[in-house]
C-alpha cells in the first residue's frame, strides 16, 4: 500500500516518518516543498499518475502565524489552494485523503470546548486560509477526512516546548501569557491516530468516515501552565511569571480559548487520547536523548 505524506519536514510529517519504520508492509512517499509542489496542478497530476498513492496525508501548511499577516498570498497558496488540488487528485484516483487543520478556525471567544458543529470565525490570516483549505478540500472531495488540532509540539522542528527549554537554560526568568487557553498536543500521538485510522480502513474500507474531526491531547492549559510543566519535567530552573497577552502584542490575533471537543473522533474510531502532561514527558525524554 502506498501512502503519500506531504509536508514531511514538519513536526507531524517527521513523526509519521518515525512510526513508518515499524510498518514495513506499507510504502510511504515522503515529500516536501523541494520534491513536490502541491500547489501546482500539473505537477501533482503527473505525480499521482506515476505513483498512484492509495492514501494521501496532507501535513503541509504555512504555519508562521504572524508572518502570514503580510504574506497573505503565500499562506493562501499553501493552506487553501494546495489542499484543494490534493483533494481533487485524490478523488480522481480514488485515494483516501486526510488533511490536517487547526483550532484557529474558531474566534476563541467561547468558554466550552469547540465541537465540529460550532460556528467558525477565524481571527487572523492563518486561520482564514486554513478554513478556506477545509472548505475547498471538501468541495473538491466530499470524501475527505479533516482533522483539526491545536498547540502542536514534537521533538522535531520548531515549537513551544523546544523554545522554552532553550530559553529556560539561558535565562533566570521568563514571562509567559496566561490568558490563552488550549490543549497542548504531541504530534507523535496525532501521527499514531492517523495511521491507526488507515490500519482500520485497510481492513475494512467502510470504516473510513469522511468529515471534520477534532484531535488534541486531553486536558487544558494556558501557555503559562504549559511552560511551568515543561520546566518541571525537564528539570530546568527558570522562574515563570504569568502575564496578559497585551504585554506581547503580535501582528496576528490569537484565540483566547481554543479547547477542542474530541468526542466525535473518540467514538467514531474507538481511540483513547493521552493526557497532555503524560505525552509531554515522553517528548521531553526524547529531547534529552538527542
Amino acid at each position: 500500500m502506498k501512502i503519500l505524506v506531504t509536508g514531511s519536514y514538519g513536526q507531524l510529517g517527521n513523526e509519521i516518518a518515525r512510526i513508518s519504520k515499524t510498518l514495513p508492509n506499507w510504502h510511504f512517499l515522503f515529500t516536501d516543498v523541494d520534491t513536490l509542489n502541491i500547489a501546482d496542478e500539473n505537477e501533482l497530476l503527473a505525480y499521482f499518475e506515476k505513483h498512484n498513492p492509495e492514501y494521501v496525508i496532507n501535513c503541509a501548511a504555512y504555519t508562521a502565524v504572524d508572518k502570514a499577516e503580510s504574506e497573505v498570498e503565500l499562506a493562501g497558496k499553501v493552506n487553501a489552494l494546495a489542499p484543494a488540488i490534493l483533494a481533487k487528485n485524490a478523488k480522481n484516483t480514488r485515494a483516501k485523503f486526510i488533511h490536517i487543520s487547526t483550532d484557529y478556525v474558531f474566534d476563541g471567544k467561547g468558554h466550552r470546548p469547540y465541537s465540529e458543529k460550532d460556528k467558525v470565525d477565524p481571527q487572523n490570516v492563518y486561520g482564514r486560509t486554513k478554513l478556506q483549505g477545509e472548505i475547498d478540500a471538501l468541495r473538491e472531495n466530499p470524501e475527505a477526512l479533516i482533522i483539526r488540532t491545536s498547540w502542536l509540539y514534537s521533538s522535531f522542528g520548531n515549537n513551544f516546548v523546544k523554545t522554552m527549554m532553550r530559553l529556560g537554560s539561558e535565562r533566570e526568568s521568563l514571562k509567559v501569557v496566561f490568558d490563552q487557553i488550549g490543549s497542548p498536543t504531541y504530534a507523535g500521538d496525532l501521527a499514531e491516530v492517523i495511521l491507526e485510522i488507515i490500519k482500520l480502513t485497510e481492513v475494512d474500507s467502510k470504516k473510513f468516515f469522511p468529515g471534520i474531526y477534532h484531535y488534541s491531547n486531553e486536558g487544558v492549559a494556558s501557555w503559562y501552565d504549559f511552560a511551568i510543566a515543561i520546566f518541571e519535567i525537564a528539570g530546568v530552573d527558570c522562574k515563570v511569571f504569568p502575564v496578559l497577552s497585551e504585554e506581547f502584542p503580535t501582528p496576528a490575533r490569537r484565540p483566547n480559548f481554543s479547547v477542542l471537543n474530541k468526542v466525535k473522533i473518540k467514538e467514531t474510531y474507538n481511540i483513547d487520547i493521552p493526557y497532555w502532561k503524560d505525552s509531554l514527558k515522553i517528548c521531553i525524554e526524547k529531547l534529552k536523548n538527542i
